[in-house]
């Protein structure tokens, strides 16, 4: 029993080490596509009713962050995502139909203290669930302790 859980502490511990190692390749390449350090950052992935929003600040770069976000704003209205492609490694969850789905959703630009925020919009059902998809899947990446559900 002794060497069973020992496997299972060193196969959890591994499991960890990966996950963790896994998340600071994230930030490197995050840092590499959005410009600004991921440490030095903090993200929110909001869900609201009628879509979302994508917050970031730095106490260290806000004017890299405000580029940054309004290049978003602009790139996922037009249907490109591959900033999030090229920080995660992988097609994001609900892309594909925020693709196709495009021209449903709004996109804008807001300034925040410290940064600014990317405040998506749509009465569309199949592009809200996806938005809310992609931002769940955001939220657990990035580690932000943001709610998964959306707000009452």
């Amino acid at each position: 029993m002794k060497t069973i859980a020992v496997v299972i502490l060193i196969g959890a511990a591994l499991s960890v080490s990966g996950s963790a190692r896994q998340h600071d390749q994230m930030k490197h390449r995050g840092a590499a596509a959005m410009g600004f350090d991921q440490d030095a950052s903090v993200h929110h992935f909001l869900l609201k009713r009628d879509g979302g929003e994508i917050v970031v600040t730095s106490k260290t770069e806000p004017e890299a962050v405000r580029s940054h976000l309004r290049e978003i704003a602009v790139a996922f209205a037009r249907g490109e995502f591959d900033k999030p492609f090229a920080t995660h490694g992988e097609v994001p969850p609900g892309v594909p139909v925020l693709i196709a789905r495009q021209k449903q959703l709004s996109y804008r630009y807001d300034e925040r203290t410290s940064g600014g925020a990317v405040v998506i919009a749509t009465n569309d059902a199949a592009a809200l669930a996806a938005l809310h998809q992609f931002l769940r899947y955001q939220i657990v990446e990035h580690k932000t302790g943001d709610p998964l559900t959306v707000p009452q």
